[in-house]
């Protein structure tokens, strides 16, 4: 089972699920839930083990939040081929993907992976310099992911039905 999957697993992300989270709100809100959880974990400093709340809270937001749109009326938007292209993605493994998408995919993912590494090393340090600039590699390489992603949906809608019948 691929990385991908198994969060997707973890997530509980069922096909009800992927459909709400193609709501445009969902994806767009769903960009508040790394900076909010950096938020709660650097609130340590000043709540000490009272952090854990927010912590929690963060947490439930990443996990709730697909769930608490509803399907979207179209899915004929960026925001919503985004997710579609997720679901292509994670998918990879059973449908082949076109094989110019893997290394510029490989290459955001690490980049994230990166980023992330660079995030955490600023929480530990308390560099709000690391903190940030992690933060904002996180965001620009899931952004520019997403983008592929939509790419990537435009190109396999046509490879499977079940593809073609999210877009509406």
């Amino acid at each position: 089972m691929a990385f991908e999957q198994k969060i997707t697993a973890l997530f509980g992300m069922t096909d009800e699920v992927w459909a709400r989270h193609a709501n445009p709100w969902s994806v767009w809100t769903r960009y508040t839930s790394f900076p909010v959880l950096i938020l709660s974990i650097w609130s340590r400093v000043w709540i000490g083990w009272w952090a854990l709340v927010p912590l929690f809270f963060s947490i439930l937001w990443i996990w709730l939040n697909p769930r608490l749109f509803s399907k979207p009326s179209s899915t004929d938007n960026w925001s919503s081929k985004s997710v579609m292209g997720e679901r292509v993605w994670i998918n990879r493994k059973k449908i082949p993907i076109p094989e110019h998408h893997g290394p510029i995919l490989t290459f955001l993912n690490i980049t994230s992976t990166v980023g992330t590494v660079i995030c955490i090393w600023g929480l530990i340090k308390l560099s709000i310099l690391l903190t940030v600039f992690g933060t904002v590699v996180v965001v620009l390489g899931k952004s520019w992911f997403l983008d592929r992603m939509v790419w990537l949906y435009g190109e396999m809608k046509d490879a499977d039905p079940e593809y073609r019948s999210w877009l509406y």
